[in-house]
């Protein structure tokens, strides 16, 4: 317990003690009327603060008033143990014993180092286990904090030497932006730098922090630049998609992400963001006229200023210029690999027994021959629902395509008993009306009433 919690504590201890001896320190009281509220006071149990239901004493109530009466709220406070901070059953020298063992070991329970001390014959005695909990919280060495003091990371500065070697990833959320519909909207930057030479190997504003941007920046480097050895991220909700880890899985790419509330680890970025808040948002972000507008404006000043500056953790060297003198150790992706199957997303769908599956809010049909298999559907995600197209794969085979849902021609299939059997209702052929003039249209009308009237007569 540090020296603020024991503060409050007193303060609500006293503040307790005022609401029960208030009703006695007034003066109007006679000696009788005082002598029966006390004792009505003491006749009932209280609720003491970290002690429970309580009944208290009459001698005791007198002391509190007394106190108050002699030195205010003050007198009120309770007082510290004379021992506070050791232990009567333990020397000082087995004290510190045990306080070093503490120190030294924060995942041991102070019940386990004093029995390894113990065993060890360097501690003789044998305190109760209050004793060995006061002793602990004085000295402010409980385990939570010991572990959380140990846990706590250490910031080294770490350096890679091959471009793409480590890329780091993070968002920053600068200027608002109007969007398509002249809404103001806080815009997004996803930014990939690259650790050995502090190149950003792809940035883009957007209006949200999701996983479509990151596979997007992803899938940009690796076409552009070469192989990434390892991804270095937060542990924000855009960089944790399943998608994305089935797809740097395929790639062989290495997902790294820092401790949570931790972000001295991504210094290079953020340090990259505070450059941008300083040279770019304060000087180019005058009258936005869209998304577009600011990302064509960042990337000018990106290619022009950012990239050709001499950075001082480059040796006075720019990002540029030392990106041109390692370029000879990036390795080259596979020309065979196809990044535009490799980044198509996956789902697992159970197939309905109308033959039917949902995808995104999408009915989708397939091979009747699927159903009640498990079925996985492979599709780009950047292109919309309505217009993609679905890929069937069971087993790893591809099947035949998923079909959107034709609710109007299924209304006209015909079914049996057998579901194999399926016919399809032909609409009947309507014979096409002769073109007719309105004379002779009302010829013919004439004609039926004339026709009409013989028959009546």
């Amino acid at each position: 317990m540090n020296r603020e919690e024991r503060e409050a504590r007193a303060t609500e201890i006293a503040a307790f003690r005022y609401s029960l001896i208030a009703e006695l320190a007034n003066p109007y009281l006679k000696r009788e009327e005082l002598r029966a509220l006390v004792r009505q006071k003491a006749g009932r149990e209280h609720e003491i603060p970290f002690l429970g239901k309580r009944t208290l004493t009459e001698s005791c109530l007198r002391k509190w008033l007394t106190a108050y009466k002699t030195r205010g709220m003050q007198g009120l406070m309770p007082n510290p143990r004379r021992d506070s901070g050791s232990s009567r059953a333990l020397s000082p020298q087995e004290t510190a014993l045990l306080i070093g063992q503490l120190e030294a070991r924060p995942d041991l329970t102070a019940t386990a180092a004093l029995k390894k001390l113990q065993a060890e014959g360097r501690i003789q005695s044998h305190p109760s286990s209050s004793s060995l909990s006061r002793l602990v919280r004085s000295a402010g060495l409980d385990r939570e904090g010991r572990l959380r003091v140990h846990q706590q990371e250490q910031t080294l500065p770490f350096e890679f030497f091959a471009p793409l070697e480590c890329v780091q990833v993070d968002c920053m959320y600068a200027v608002e932006v109007p969007d398509s519909k002249g809404k103001l909207r806080q815009a997004v930057l996803v930014a990939f730098l690259d650790d050995a030479t502090r190149r950003i190997l792809y940035a883009c504003f957007g209006f949200s922090e999701n996983a479509l941007a990151f596979e997007c920046g992803i899938k940009h480097v690796l076409a552009a630049h070469g192989k990434i050895g390892r991804l270095y991220t937060d542990n924000g909700a855009g960089f944790v998609s399943l998608q994305t880890r089935r797809i740097l899985d395929i790639l062989g790419i290495v997902l790294v992400h820092s401790r949570p509330y931790t972000p001295k680890g991504r210094g290079k970025v953020e340090r990259f963001f505070r450059t941008v808040r300083q040279q770019f948002l304060s000087t180019h972000c005058e009258s936005l006229a869209s998304l577009q507008d600011l990302d064509a404006r960042f990337h000018t000043w990106l290619e022009s200023e950012y990239h050709r500056s001499p950075h001082r953790g480059l040796g006075g060297r720019t990002p540029l210029e030392l990106w041109l003198e390692k370029a000879h150790l990036i390795i080259p992706i596979d020309p065979t690999v196809n990044l535009d199957e490799l980044f198509k997303h996956e789902d697992i769908r159970k197939v309905h027994k109308d033959s039917t599956v949902t995808l995104h809010g999408v009915l989708y049909e397939v091979d009747s021959t699927l159903i009640g298999e498990h079925i996985h559907l492979r599709y780009d995600v950047s292109i919309p629902p309505l217009r993609r197209r679905v890929v069937v794969l069971l087993d790893g085979k591809p099947r035949a395509d998923a079909r959107i849902v034709d609710t109007y021609a299924n209304s006209r299939v015909r079914r049996a008993f057998n579901s194999d059997q399926l016919v399809v209702e032909k609409q009947p052929s309507q014979s096409p009306q002769p073109s007719t003039t309105p004379v002779s249209a009302s010829l013919a009308a004439s004609r039926l009433l004339d026709t009409s009237k013989e028959q009546h007569s």
